[in-house]
């Protein structure tokens, strides 16, 4: 019951306002009985992004798939959080887990071997034969994130990097509409709507001619969206909202 609860609590809210927003932290109401309590950091679909997270009494677990990497996060508040790789991590085939302690006690013997954190913790990640590529490939992630300067320089282009393609949205008038209000939107999924779909199809299609790849929203929404993650370049974005900033005057 205390789980239903909660979920309520932080899906439901910004259903109501077509998903546009995300309720304030300070404001969820908790079941303290709740067996635990889970986030998604970033949502990759509407393009919405907690900035902050709730200080709770119960295990406060995280999805931090699509942002991992891309900004400095609170992560005391968790006890525990995860991220599959194929975002800013590396290529998929790997999952990332962090867990407290005194959680991974709590993992029961009665769960499979295969589906238990205890196995992993105790075997050294090697319980099975894990996914050599894909975690060399995080190796050389990591590496080259210390290279750029660490998580502090790359959120502030991720931020340079997502603001190119807000400003444009924003100073259009109306003819691009920004999905998410602006306290709520994502560095690493810029999402937007146009007058019509037919509109938004042409979009695409010329987006597609200039090189530019994967611009329509997800299924779900349609739409239009431009993921930046960590492995686009500044160049990338710049040159995507040179794009749209033509493509209105010729259409607008």
């Amino acid at each position: 019951m205390g789980l239903a609860y909660v979920f309520r609590v932080l899906l439901a809210v910004p259903q109501l306002q077509n998903w546009s927003s995300l309720p304030a932290v300070s404001d969820l109401i908790i079941d303290p009985e709740a067996a635990y309590i889970h986030i998604t950091t970033n949502n990759t679909i509407e393009g919405s992004q907690f900035r902050d997270f709730p200080l709770t009494t119960v295990p406060l677990i995280g999805d931090m798939t699509s942002d991992l990497l891309s900004r400095k996060l609170e992560f005391n508040k968790f006890t525990m959080f995860y991220a599959s790789a194929q975002k800013n991590l590396g290529p998929a085939g790997a999952t990332v887990v962090v867990m407290h302690e005194d959680m991974l006690k709590d993992c029961v013997n009665t769960i499979p071997a295969i589906l238990n954190y205890k196995t992993y913790a105790q075997n050294n990640s090697l319980y099975n034969t894990p996914p050599v590529h894909s975690i060399y490939m995080m190796k050389l992630v990591l590496e080259w994130v210390n290279q750029q300067g660490g998580i502090a320089e790359i959120e502030k282009m991720n931020i340079q990097k997502a603001n190119l393609l807000y400003d444009v949205i924003d100073s259009s008038g109306g003819f691009y509409k920004g999905i998410i209000e602006k306290p709520f939107r994502s560095m690493m999924n810029i999402t937007w709507r146009m007058i019509d779909e037919k509109l938004e199809k042409l979009f695409v299609q010329e987006s597609e001619f200039h090189g530019f790849d994967g611009l329509a929203g997800h299924r779900s929404v349609r739409g239009l969206r431009a993921s930046a993650y960590n492995a686009v370049p500044y160049q990338a974005c710049k040159d995507l909202a040179e794009f749209m900033i033509d493509f209105q005057k010729r259409k607008g």
